[in-house]
Parts: C-alpha cells; sequence; structure tokens
C-alpha cells in the first residue's frame, strides 16, 4: 500500500527488493547503509520537535520545512505525524556547465577607467552575494581586496562542517604569502577541486585584481557569501538537500547581517515534473520573500542532450518512446509524467523484440527481468502540491551493464482527456553520449530548480555570433509558465582559473553570475543609493525582463530558448 505522503521515488525506493535497490543510483540518494538512515525533505505545518524522541536528527529550515535523517524502520511513524505534510528523498545535482560585459549593456552603469561619461558607477557595495557551488580558490587574488585581505565575509564548507570566517581567511592568506599555500591552507583547508565555483563566483564578483583589471567581473565590490556544497554520496555529487540547508543559511546571515542579498545557484537535475511543485522549488520560491533576496538559477545543459521527449496519447492509437540505450551503461532512471486524469497501461519492448505485456497501474510495482537487466515499474500518485501523475521506469544491470539497443515503452490508452506526456532522462553527466530518446524534444529541458516560479531561470547564449547556445536548458515549463526569464552570455566566457590565472568556461553555469551580478548593480542603486526601496525579488526580475534585448532569428518573445531576451543591465535601469 503506498504511502500517499511520500514522494513516488521514495515509495518504491522502501519497497524494491534490496538487490535492486543497491544496484540503483537514483533509488539509493539520501540512504546511509552503515547507519541505516534516510537523509529526508519534509514539508510540515506545525511543531516537530516530537521526531526528536524518535532518534531522527532535525535540521529547521525557514518557512515550515526541515531536513530529517531518519532510521529506516521509523519512516512511517514520522511519516504517520499530521503536522508532517509530504516527504521527498533527496536527488543528485550537478553543474549546469570584456566582450560579455559590453553584450550585457555594463559599461553604462558598472564603475570603471572605461565607464562614460554619466555612468552609474556601480560596483555591487553594501550587497551581499552568495555563490553556492563547488567552493571557491580563496587565495586567487580577484577575491581579495588591494591590500590583499579577503572579500569573503564567511565560507562554509560542508564537507568539513565548518563556517571559516574572515578572519580566520585573512590568517590563511597572510601565512600562506609568507609560507606558502600549502601552510596557508591548514588553517582553512577548503578548496574547490573542481574550479566551477571559484569561476562562478568570478564572474559576478571577481575584481580583476590577477588581471589587471582586463577580466573583471560584474559586482566586483560586493561582499562574498560562499557555501561548499557537501558531497555525502559516493558518486561525489552534492543533493537537494545540501542546497537547500545552503539557501537556508544565506538567508538568514543576510537578516542577521542586515544586507540585501544575490544567490547564484548553477547546480540542477532532471528529476521531477518541471512545473514548480517539488519540495526544492516550493521552498525556494517561499523563501524568496524572506528579507531582501533574489535568487538567480542557471537552466542547465540539457537542451541538445537527447534527454527529453513529449507528445500525446489518443484513443484508439498504441504510442511509442523509443529509447537508445548505449553500450557500457551502468543503469537510468527514466520519468514519465502525465496527467492523472489519462489512464493507459505501460507495455515494454526489449531490444530483441519480446513484449512485457501490457501493465496496469492497478498492480503497482512491478518487477521486469530480461537478460543483464531488470526495470522497476512504480505508478505513482498526485502529491498534495500537483495533479501530475509520475510513472517511473529503474533500469538496473544484473551484471555490469545494461543491455544496449532500442527499448519502447508502449502507451496503450484506456481513457484519455489530456493525452499529453513528458519524459526526461537524468543529467547528460552521468550518461553515455548514445544513450538518448530516438525522438527527442529539446523544449522543456531546463533543470530543476531553475522551473521555480520566484526565481530569475537564466539561459545560455553566444555573445559572439548573437545566436541562442544550443545546449542551453530550454522552456516552458510542463504547466506553461515562462522560463527562462532571460539569458546572458554562456560561450566561451574568461573566468578566475582554480590555482591562478583564467580560462575559458561555457555553460548556463556561467552564464547565471552575469545576471547575479548585474541584480547585485540594481540593488545597490535602489536599495543602497536610495532610487528604490523595493528593488529586490521579482521586481528585480521585472527590470530584467524589462531591459532584456531581443536577439535576430526569433518571431516569438517570451520564447523557449532565451524567454524574454539577452540581459542588458542598463536598460534594466533607464528603459
Amino acid at each position: 500500500m503506498q504511502d500517499q505522503k511520500l514522494e513516488p521515488l521514495l515509495d518504491l525506493a522502501l519497497d524494491a527488493p534490496r538487490e535492486d535497490f543497491f544496484r540503483s543510483q537514483s533509488l539509493q540518494t539520501g540512504y546511509d547503509p552503515a547507519a541505516r538512515t534516510w537523509k529526508l525533505i519534509v514539508r510540515h505545518s506545525r511543531d516537530i520537535s516530537q521526531v526528536d524522541a524518535m532518534g531522527v536528527a532535525r535540521s529547521e529550515l525557514l518557512n515550515g520545512y526541515a531536513v530529517l535523517e531518519v532510521p529506516e524502520d521509523r519512516i512511517e511513524e514520522v511519516s504517520a505525524l499530521p503536522q508532517i505534510e509530504f516527504v521527498e528523498k533527496p536527488k543528485r545535482l550537478f553543474f549546469a556547465d570584456s566582450r560579455a560585459r559590453a553584450a550585457s549593456c555594463l559599461s553604462k552603469i558598472q564603475a570603471g577607467m572605461s565607464a562614460p561619461a554619466g555612468a552609474l558607477n556601480l560596483t555591487g557595495r553594501g550587497i551581499l552575494l552568495a555563490v553556492i557551488d563547488s567552493g571557491i580558490d580563496y587565495f586567487h587574488r580577484d577575491f581579495c581586496r588591494p591590500d590583499g585581505t579577503t572579500r569573503i565575509l564567511e565560507l562554509w564548507d560542508q564537507d568539513l562542517d565548518r563556517v571559516f570566517t574572515a578572519e580566520e581567511i585573512n590568517e590563511a592568506l597572510e601565512r600562506g604569502r609568507a609560507e606558502g599555500k600549502e601552510e596557508g591552507k591548514r588553517l582553512v583547508p577548503s578548496s574547490d577541486l573542481s574550479g566551477h565555483g571559484t569561476a562562478v563566483a568570478g564572474i559576478a564578483a571577481g575584481n580583476g585584481q590577477e588581471s589587471g583589471g582586463q577580466y573583471r567581473g560584474v559586482a566586483y565590490e560586493s561582499s562574498l557569501l560562499i557555501v561548499k556544497l557537501g558531497t555525502p554520496d559516493r558518486d561525489g555529487f552534492p543533493r537537494t538537500t545540501e542546497l537547500m540547508e545552503a539557501v537556508n543559511y544565506a538567508a538568514i546571515r543576510a537578516v542577521e547581517l542586515k544586507m540585501p542579498l544575490v544567490i547564484n545557484l548553477s547546480f540542477g537535475n532532471t528529476y521531477g515534473s518541471h512545473d514548480g511543485t517539488s519540495l526544492l522549488e516550493t521552498f525556494i520560491s517561499d523563501l524568496s520573500g524572506y528579507g531582501r533576496m533574489t535568487v538567480v538559477v542557471g537552466t542547465g545543459n540539457e537542451g541538445a542532450s537527447g534527454g527529453h521527449t513529449s507528445g500525446y496519447v489518443r484513443m484508439g492509437e498504441n504510442t511509442e518512446i523509443e529509447l537508445s540505450v548505449a553500450a557500457y551503461e551502468t543503469g537510468l532512471g527514466l520519468q514519465l509524467w502525465k496527467s492523472y486524469a489519462d489512464v493507459y497501461q505501460i507495455e515494454m519492448i526489449t531490444p530483441s523484440g519480446e513484449s512485457s505485456g501490457p501493465i496496469d497501474s492497478r498492480l503497482g510495482a512491478r518487477t521486469l527481468s530480461y537478460r543483464g537487466t531488470r526495470i522497476l515499474l512504480y505508478y505513482g500518485k498526485p502529491s498534495p502540491f500537483s495533479t501530475s501523475q509520475e510513472i517511473y521506469f529503474d533500469f538496473i544491470p544484473s551484471g555490469m551493464y545494461l543491455d544496449s539497443g532500442i527499448w519502447k515503452i508502449r502507451l496503450n490508452p484506456i481513457r484519455i482527456v489530456t493525452g499529453a506526456y513528458d519524459a526526461w532522462l537524468p543529467s547528460r553527466n552521468i550518461l553515455n553520449p548514445g544513450t538518448r530518446f530516438l525522438r527527442p524534444q529539446p523544449e522543456t529541458t531546463l533543470t530543476i530548480p531553475s522551473t521555480a516560479a520566484k526565481v530569475i531561470s537564466v539561459g545560455a547564449y553566444n555573445d559572439s555570433t548573437q545566436t541562442y547556445a544550443d545546449f542551453s536548458g530550454r522552456g516552458f515549463t510542463r504547466n506553461g509558465m515562462v522560463k527562462p526569464d532571460l539569458a546572458a552570455p554562456g560561450v566561451d566566457i574568461i573566468a578566475p582559473r582554480r590555482g591562478g590565472g583564467y580560462e575559458a568556461v561555457s555553460g548556463t553555469s556561467f552564464a547565471a553570475p552575469f545576471v547575479s551580478g548585474s541584480s547585485a548593480l540594481l540593488m545597490e542603486w535602489g536599495l543602497i543609493q536610495g532610487n528604490d526601496p523595493f528593488l529586490y525579488g521579482e521586481k528585480v526580475k521585472a527590470s530584467l525582463i524589462r531591459g532584456a534585448r531581443q536577439l535576430p532569428g526569433f518571431s516569438q518573445w517570451p520564447n523557449p530558448q532565451l524567454g524574454y531576451g539577452c540581459l542588458c543591465a542598463a536598460d534594466s535601469i533607464f528603459l
């Protein structure tokens, strides 16, 4: 019997045979096999402190959300509490991987030697810019003031479970200059192993000291709040639970510091209905009203990955979804979302043409076996926050790899009202390039949480050719909400490199910080300089949308590729 307070993926994880569970990465995410506990996201309406007596570790977030670490045998008891409204398991997060500054109309408002007469000379001073990412190379000179002290107010390293203050970072910098970086890092042992967070922070707020001002970021005098997301899972990816705790921390610290806040998120995942209704999405949207805050999120790099397909099921016709599984694929999850009003049976056709026969939704979870592949098929239920139904397929190898070839999912209609369906694969980061839908649809490929209603969702374009970047995640959302809101330069962007110097980077990860930095400039103009005391949150989004430039070649605005247009920060103030 399904527990309808649990999201379908968590229900399946708890019901799956243990052998299949431990072979499925998507089902295992959030589970600690040594402690036999689950890290879970809950939404609640009243005090839940009574879970403490159940052996549950509790991390309270703002606005009625919490992250719980629950013994597996107590999940049913916790879920049964009347004040618990809904429970989700964590999902893995993936990186959304000079000329650009001019293309974004920053020269008219940004301070600097090349600023034209009449420029506003904005620098981000007085704004707290939070970069929640893979960490930062705090030794890079772009994050230091001219006197050598750090611009980072705090650095929370979730892996180390420690917050480093500006004083501690300054001490590490001083020792590093005197005795070598490795000695300095003994004092503050936080590092950015991938360099992703360093590049993102540099685009948003690097001051260009290392380049003599040649490659300066946008809000280069803003104060930095850095969160290095923890990676507790064996695959080295952070989870949505860590992201929610990081956003919560940034919001609270900004209020305590009495500073306006911009949060940059360049992480995302493909799991969910892509309509803004998951607990992660609603949490971020709810939190956007806490203090004077603006949240900016990249739309991911799934636009050309072949990881989404969609269509319509019609009465009297069987519809087939064709999935190519490449050789040496170690497993994947496929999610199909549809209206709960539509009823159809699922039939699996193997690469050799064998059929599972129609599988009725009333049968609940089913396990199908074919040669070296087992498939867990699960019909979910709508949640209190969404009318959509998920059907989840977990492809698990019996040995090392899945059976490669063309798999078909046949949808046999019983009763059809709307007929619309969407299906998504995991992020391209973890799949072989040949694993994809044979008839992909590039629309609705933006990653979560860029689908949250009250964030600024940012796609990428190539500012040198004035064209859309085909990798950029596209909208609109599954329920028709306009996303992305706008686009920014995201191809061959010069950014600070971990270890020193600069490098060229591409991806919506690096488009989002252009908008984060620009949001900080607008908030400085409005809040710090007193021109508009309400210029934060949705009003910043509205201003950026109003000032966005339209690229040639598009007849419809807003559109799924670029939203309302491309970032033009000056017009967002002067129009």
